[in-house]
């Protein structure tokens, strides 16, 4: 099985911003441990701060991957493109979050990609991307 993990802006700072909300670990860090845990699955990673750079991602592996995991961040309320990238693909996505969106400001409650996608999960820390693994090989 092929998953592929897509993050979004600032994402590449994790370990370094706002660690009350976020942690203490970078992401390059979990993902080792991510990737030991689930040696039978192949797994792909890509990080961009850029929409249409996360759009382009979108299309190129979303035709063959078996699973994408996303968490868009900040473009997950306010991407109608990766939205519509979403809706395009045949590959299943998994949006991810890592905090509970649902619990902080307002303009973060809600995702314009989570109605496109098999589910979402949020609010268990980087733990988040572990479950969004396991909801593929159930």
């Amino acid at each position: 099985m092929k998953i592929i993990l897509i993050n979004g802006p600032n994402l590449n700072l994790l370990g370094v911003r706002e660690k009350t909300i976020y942690g203490n670990q970078s992401f390059d860090e979990y993902y080792v441990k991510l990737k030991e845990r689930f040696p039978q699955i192949e797994f792909d990673y890509f990080q961009s701060n850029v929409e249409g750079e996360i759009v382009n991602k979108l299309h190129e592996v979303g035709f063959s991957a078996e699973g994408i995991i996303i968490n868009a961040g900040a473009y997950t309320h306010t991407s109608v493109a990766i939205r519509d990238a979403i809706s395009g693909i045949n590959s299943t996505v998994v949006e991810v979050h890592i905090s509970n969106i649902l619990t902080r400001e307002s303009f973060r409650h809600e995702s314009l990609i989570g109605p496109v996608c098999k589910g979402s999960i949020m609010g268990f820390g980087l733990d988040s991307y572990r479950l969004a693994v396991e909801s593929f090989l159930v």
